[in-house]
């Protein structure tokens, strides 16, 4: 249960930021724009204390994935797990100087720290989602190769289209690939829109708080989904 609490409060967080951005733009919107900004900032201060939890079940994952048989993902589980654990880690030190429970901390500092440990997680996660994808892409090609052998009807080629037609099976290629997989596509779509949040916080791609928020959501509803479906959670090999 307490999982369910943590995603629905990112959930929530993140659509407060999205709303927020919807309506500071419109003329008379400023009390709504500012009750938002108020919940959102008290749900994240309630997500905080997960953290220590956080902290152990990213070591017990950094152990889980050392188990895993195939090397890629071994190595990337386990590189992304560790710099979850220090994530957490610094985003724990943050709290304490929030609450007063330390001093001396340079808050810029290790709201950097943070951000960068938690954008190689999920760097290292997508690179392992990539490599589940290839893989599948190409199960799917050996198999519409051998139907296509047994059915005796040449593949269909144009050396004028070669280039459009190559973009296509690619495209058809990767829509089967994830049709077959929903917890690969899943784990894509979250990875991919959780790194939106530490590339705008380190300048390596700036977006605006819309798309951050509207990110943020998707990725909660994704998340949602793996906890209420845990068969849907991607599972190393």
């Amino acid at each position: 249960m307490p999982v369910q609490f943590a995603v629905l409060r990112q959930a929530t967080q993140h659509a407060c930021m999205l709303l927020r951005y919807l309506l500071e733009s419109k003329a008379g919107k400023e009390a709504v724009v500012t009750k938002l900004k108020n919940l959102e900032t008290s749900v994240s201060t309630g997500r905080k204390w997960f953290r220590l939890g956080n902290v152990l079940h990213a070591i017990q994952a950094t152990e889980q994935s050392i188990q895993a048989t195939d090397l890629v993902p071994r190595l990337c589980l386990t590189l992304a797990n560790l710099n979850r654990v220090v994530y957490y880690i610094c985003d724990t030190v943050l709290w304490a100087k929030s609450v007063g429970l330390t001093s001396g901390i340079n808050r810029e500092k290790w709201q950097m720290r943070a951000a960068r440990h938690y954008y190689y997680f999920l760097l290292l996660s997508l690179v392992r989602d990539l490599y589940e994808v290839l893989l599948h892409m190409g199960q799917v090609a050996r198999d519409r190769a051998k139907r296509e052998k047994s059915s005796g009807d040449p593949p269909k080629y144009s050396v004028a289209n070669e280039e459009s037609e190559w973009l296509q099976s690619f495209l058809l290629l990767l829509f089967q690939s994830l049709k077959r997989n929903p917890p690969l596509f899943l784990d894509t779509v979250k990875n991919f829109c959780d790194i939106l949040i530490p590339l705008n916080q380190l300048g390596i791609y700036k977006s605006n708080l819309g798309v951050v928020g509207f990110g943020g959501l998707v990725s909660s509803v994704a998340g949602l989904i793996t906890v209420v479906y845990p068969q849907l959670k991607l599972k190393a090999r």
